[in-house]
């Protein structure tokens, strides 16, 4: 039972570390061959991925049905300076033999001396600060969060009401499509004179109102050689004289 268990917990191991590899190999290409046109959300993304498969890699090792592997001890029972395709295949290509001079490098328990002393000096700084001192730090760090947090959330707000207001129509199109109908077509214009200008036009004549729009503007010319008293010509039209009807 506890190998079987052991050999499920590793099958489970492999397949997060392959997918952590997978995402490591990827964001090291953008970075070698995407970096002219990287943007800072797509590196937030790639570290948000790695950050939860690490997380996902630290809960199956915490998980109460996982062995304790420190309690594991890898041994190798042959070690060979000469080229080893199955080693090859399961490392891909990056460890050619198995001899005693990768051996320690590959089955170290431990981390290098200089990682380890600098964790040993993490944790003595670490336990110099009192409870006190680290519940200060702790609520100056969680202010700074939520103002910075606060500040992000109103930038926001901000940019997203001045879309509204950019994208916020200002104008009535029917009252713009009216408008234009009539200066192009006279479309909804009345042909009718208003009162008081002189004899009535039948609005059943075409052009009518048309033509008296246009000769009110000009001149009252007299006609050579006829009397003062001649009706005048307006553009060709005999105008009728007062109280008298419009022919």
């Amino acid at each position: 039972r506890e190998e079987k268990q052991l050999e499920l917990t590793l099958e489970a191991l492999i397949s997060q570390v392959a997918d952590l590899k997978n995402s490591l190999v990827s964001f090291i290409y953008k970075l070698e061959n995407e970096y002219d046109r990287l943007t800072w959300p797509s590196v937030l993304d790639s570290f948000a991925l790695l950050s939860g498969q690490l997380n996902t890699l630290n809960k199956v090792l915490k998980h109460e049905k996982t062995p304790l592997l420190r309690n594991q001890v890898i041994i190798p029972l042959v070690l060979s300076p000469d080229r080893d395709e199955e080693i090859m295949r399961q490392t891909e290509g990056r460890v050619p033999v198995f001899s005693h001079e990768v051996v320690p490098d590959h089955l170290r328990t431990k981390p290098d001396p200089e990682v380890e002393e600098q964790e040993k000096q993490l944790i003595t700084d670490a336990a110099r600060i009192s409870p006190d001192v680290a519940q200060k730090q702790i609520q100056s760090l969680n202010k700074m969060c939520s103002n910075l947090l606060e500040k992000i959330s109103k930038e926001e707000r901000e940019s997203e009401s001045g879309g509204l207001r950019q994208n916020k129509q200002t104008f009535n199109p029917a009252d713009t499509n009216a408008l234009v109908a009539a200066v192009a077509f006279g479309k909804g214009l009345s042909n009718r004179r208003p009162p008081g200008t002189g004899g009535s036009v039948q609005s059943g004549q075409p052009g009518a109102g048309a033509i008296i729009a246009g000769a009110s503007g000009m001149q009252q010319v007299p006609m050579s050689g006829a009397p003062a008293q001649q009706q005048p010509m307006l553009a060709g039209v005999q105008m009728a004289q007062a109280g008298q009807p419009g022919k």
